[in-house]
C-alpha cells in the first residue's frame, strides 16, 4: 500500500462560512486515499514580532510544530486587494522565523484560490507563490487552480453544485498527489 502523506491545509479566510473554506473541505473529501489533508487553523496566531522569538507565544510553538511534522502544505486563499489576506501573511511568517528555523523548508506545497470574481484569486495565488519561492517550498506549477465565480459554486452548507469544478479538483488533488510523492525528501 502506498504511503499516506500528512497535508497540512491553510485557509486564507478567518470566515466560518467563507467561500474558501468551503472550498478547502471540498479538498479534504476529493484528495485520493494517499493524502490525509487537515486544515490547520491560524487565526489564532497573533502577529509576529520578533522580540518574542526568544519566548514564543504557545500558539506560535503548537503552529510552528504542526507544519514541522506534516509531509506536505497546501494554501487555499482569497485575494484581499490583488495580494494574501494578512492572516495567511502572518502564518507564513511565523512559521519561518526565527531566521533558520523554517518550517516550511522543502515540503512540497499547491495553491488553490477563490474568488467571486472572474479571474479567481489571480493576485493573492501569485503574490504567494513568490513568497513560497523564498520559503523553499516547492510549488506545483500545473494544474493551476484559480477558482473564479466561486461565490455561486456551493449551496447553503456549504457543499460543491458545479460537477465540472468537482472533476476539476479531483484532478488537482491526483496531481498534488504525484507532486508530493516526486518532491518528498526522503
Amino acid at each position: 500500500m502506498d504511503k499516506i502523506h500528512d497535508v497540512a491545509v491553510l485557509v486564507g479566510s478567518l470566515r466560518k462560512d467563507s467561500i474558501n473554506r468551503h472550498l478547502a473541505n471540498t479538498l479534504v473529501t476529493l484528495a485520493p486515499g494517499t493524502l490525509k489533508l487537515s486544515i490547520v487553523e491560524i487565526g489564532q496566531l497573533s502577529f509576529y514580532n520578533q522580540d518574542e522569538d526568544d519566548k514564543p507565544p504557545a500558539s506560535w510553538s503548537v503552529f510552528r510544530a504542526r507544519i514541522k511534522a506534516a509531509d506536505a502544505v497546501l494554501f487555499v486563499t482569497p485575494e484581499y486587494n490583488r495580494s494574501v489576506p494578512a492572516v495567511l501573511k502572518n502564518a507564513l511568517d511565523v512559521g519561518s522565523r526565527p531566521y533558520g528555523q523554517n518550517v516550511w523548508s522543502g515540503k512540497p506545497g499547491a495553491v488553490v484560490s477563490a474568488s467571486p470574481g472572474a479571474i479567481g484569486g489571480f493576485g493573492a495565488n501569485h503574490h504567494l507563490r513568490q513568497s513560497l519561492v523564498f520559503l523553499n517550498v516547492p510549488a506545483m506549477a500545473q494544474p493551476e487552480a484559480y477558482i473564479g465565480g466561486a461565490d455561486k459554486l456551493f449551496d447553503m452548507n456549504g457543499e460543491l453544485l458545479n460537477d465540472g469544478t468537482r472533476t476539476f479538483l479531483r484532478g488537482f488533488c491526483h496531481a498534488y498527489a504525484a507532486w508530493i510523492a516526486a518532491n518528498l525528501k526522503p
